[in-house]
């Protein structure tokens, strides 16, 4: 049951983000199709036509930051008092933020109403419902995390074709309404069966314990290789779509990249979580990193027709999607379950800026590259890598670890 309550937070924080995480990435582009992401898209279009792509691009990037960022504030609530306060409080935030993003008209209404409080409520539903389920399982861990991160997949694929539906049935304002009391319903259920197996214990805080996992070198260089490779994580996400309508893919095909990609994600969240109860958690992280930046390079790079971008859609969904299943699980195999919201949260902080500044990169580079796309590829494929390396790296120490305890 709390395995299915931390799903369904999931599905609406991460899930609900995943949906609208995808922006433009040249203006003179953005002139001329006002937007990939459904958001962006929209406000495009209608309220903020007046402001440029990659201020409106803000909102969302604003949201991913606001939910990791928040998390060792909220993991550190979490390991004191436990979820139940924090889970109500995000249920609220994030829901009265949506109702309010229905009824926004200015720019600054918006950033505030879904880039500020509707992200401060799914990080306090994100950090909580993966904690909660670390405490519940040790030998079937990973996989336990793999079934609840697949509800971000899921939100994925659901809510973009839900919304692009209702915005054309019943405009924008009922679109988000209905949307936020679907959300209101499963976090409800959400609320009444996370609970944590162990009972809080409020110690004292000392802004020195936010940084004191820093000093172990396992955690350090799992922290280097979560960073390095989420800069690179959503680059494809990101830009596949206008990518491939650039490569004269249909727009109305090209919408279904996403959404092929998350589909393949939920099973890349699933399976690796499995097998690493099996095999290693560490090792079956390294081999999927490992995956994902080889098919960056192999296989995005020439990918110029329809067949080629749908496949390394669905090959791309699977690997970088067992990353973040896998992670949660790393960090409680090297830590103390009792400080794991502090720990979880401080490695989701700081892979909130790489998260922040990725897209950002993306675009100068494929301006400076006149609008072509190789050096995008080529960036997201070598940090894909180099974050491979840092999770080599985490291995390595962890052995010499087991070793001097032998």
């Amino acid at each position: 049951m709390v395995t299915a309550g931390a799903f369904s937070c999931v599905f609406c924080s991460f899930g609900w983000i995943n949906c609208e995480y995808r922006h433009t990435c040249n203006e003179e582009k953005a002139n001329r199709r006002p937007g990939i992401g459904i958001f962006q898209d929209y406000y495009q279009s209608h309220q903020l036509q007046s402001y440029s792509s990659s201020t409106i691009a803000w909102i969302a990037s604003l949201e991913l930051f606001i939910m990791f960022a928040g998390s060792p504030i909220v993991g550190r609530f979490y390991d004191n008092y436990g979820p139940r306060y924090i889970i109500l409080t995000g249920t609220f935030f994030h829901v009265f933020g949506l109702l309010m993003t229905s009824l926004c008209k200015g720019y600054y209404q918006i950033l505030l109403a879904q880039g500020v409080c509707s992200a401060i409520g799914t990080s306090c539903l994100f950090s909580p419902a993966t904690n909660c389920v670390l405490t519940w399982f040790h030998k079937k861990r990973a996989f336990a995390i793999g079934i609840v991160a697949g509800g971000s997949s899921l939100g994925g694929v659901i809510f973009p074709i839900m919304l692009n539906h209702l915005i054309r049935q019943v405009g924008f304002g009922w679109a988000i309404r209905i949307a936020a009391f679907m959300i209101l319903g499963m976090l409800i259920f959400g609320n009444l069966t996370l609970s944590s197996r162990l009972p809080p214990s409020p110690k004292e805080l000392k802004l020195v314990q936010y940084f004191a996992p820093l000093k172990e070198k396992t955690y350090l260089s799992t922290t280097v290789g979560s960073f390095l490779f989420y800069l690179g994580m959503f680059l494809p996400i990101n830009y596949i779509q206008y990518q491939a309508t650039s490569y004269g893919m249909s727009e109305s095909l090209a919408e279904y990249l996403i959404p092929i990609l998350n589909a393949t994600s939920l099973f890349g969240r699933i399976l690796p979580g499995w097998i690493g109860d099996k095999v290693g958690r560490y090792n079956t992280q390294i081999a999927t990193c490992l995956f994902s930046g080889i098919i960056a390079l192999a296989l995005w790079i020439p990918a110029k027709h329809t067949a080629p971008l749908i496949v390394f859609a669905a090959l791309y969904g699977f690997g970088s999607g067992a990353f973040v299943s896998l992670l949660p699980a790393m960090i409680a195999q090297i830590s103390d379950v009792r400080e794991i919201g502090l720990r979880v949260g401080l490695e989701f902080a700081v892979m909130s800026v790489a998260a922040l500044v990725s897209n950002l990169i993306g675009g100068a580079l494929i301006q400076h590259d006149h609008g072509s796309f190789r050096d995008l590829q080529i960036f997201c494929g070598v940090v894909l890598l180099a974050g491979s390396v840092g999770f080599i790296m985490a291995r390595l120490s962890l052995n010499r670890k087991l070793l001097a305890m032998v």
